[in-house]
């Protein structure tokens, strides 16, 4: 009777096949990282924090954790929002998970000495009180690296520019979902440049009735369509702002 082939074993550096052991052991990060991922995708929070307390055992730093884990996570089921296939429970129940996972890595990215990659406030603009974009932003600027100074709905062109000034933000995140409410974004810009610091900070708009039309005329610096965009045209940003200054 014919036998089955035996297993492909992985190559060591000098062509000789690694013991299954060691093999096991060089690939089960990207394993781990990937079931972190997937966790948080399908929005499935006792295992993803059971498989971040697993990495941690196993020697993973919380950066790895985070950028290769939880954010590719977000990111996945970000662009899956954007092309229509998740929707907006979706996204809030992935959010939660995002925030119980975060706040059980906290202590040992504060251990492991990581640094933000800069910070941001964000809000809703004066006279609108939706918070469910925005929040997903914050979520995911947090996923990202990024400390996020939530200034909530209903935020005046002054509590934007007094939070940038206060707390050193790079990047100043405006939300609005209706159209009466748009031009407060245009007040932003408009008060930064007189405060004088409309070069020492990014200004990002979104929201339903936005456009990068909209984005151009009122002279900010980027627009975004949706809360994954916006993470990672935030980590652009402020990245290119520290190489500037």
């Amino acid at each position: 009777m014919d036998l089955p082939p035996e297993p492909r074993r992985k190559l060591d550096g000098a062509g000789q096949a690694a013991p299954p052991q060691q093999a096991a052991r060089e690939e089960a990060p990207a394993d781990l990282l990937s079931a972190i991922a997937s966790a948080l995708e399908h929005g499935q929070q006792k295992k993803l924090l059971s498989l971040c307390r697993q990495a941690l055992d196993q020697g993973y730093s919380p950066d790895d954790i985070l950028s290769k884990g939880m954010v590719k996570g977000m990111s996945d089921l970000g662009d899956a929002f954007s092309a229509n296939r998740a929707f907006v429970p979706e996204m809030l129940i992935a959010a939660r998970c995002m925030t119980a996972a975060m706040e059980l890595l906290k202590p040992h990215m504060a251990a492991s000495g990581h640094e933000p990659v800069g910070s941001a406030c964000l809000g809703t603009v004066q006279g609108d009180m939706h918070d469910i974009g925005k929040n997903l932003v914050k979520i995911m600027m947090e996923g990202s690296g990024i400390q996020v100074i939530d200034l909530g709905v209903d935020v005046s062109p002054q509590q934007f520019i007094d939070a940038a000034q206060q707390h050193h933000c790079g990047i100043i995140a405006c939300s609005s979902l209706l159209t009466t409410t748009m031009q407060g974004m245009r007040q932003v810009v408009e008060l930064a440049r007189a405060r004088g610091i409309r070069d020492q900070v990014k200004i990002m708009v979104g929201g339903a009735p936005i456009s990068q039309a909209f984005c151009d005329e009122i002279g900010a610096d980027a627009y975004t369509p949706d809360a994954g965009t916006a993470a990672r045209t935030a980590v652009a940003l402020l990245r290119a702002l520290k190489h500037s200054l």
